[in-house]
């Protein structure tokens, strides 16, 4: 079974491709992959296995 997170984007105007790295590394460290970030939105969704 899967669960999710969904996680807001607050990047700032500087340094911006390096902070979303940053972002995702952190999250990858709990187990999380990088699922998508639905149009129009500021926010991406992650995904894991629920029992780790």
């Amino acid at each position: 079974m899967k669960e999710y997170k969904i996680v807001e984007l607050k990047l700032g105007f500087r340094n911006r491709s390096q902070n979303f790295e940053d972002l995702l590394n952190l999250h990858a460290r709990e187990g999380w992959i990088f699922k998508e970030i639905p149009h129009g939105w500021n926010s991406m969704i992650l995904e894991r296995e629920k029992n780790r």
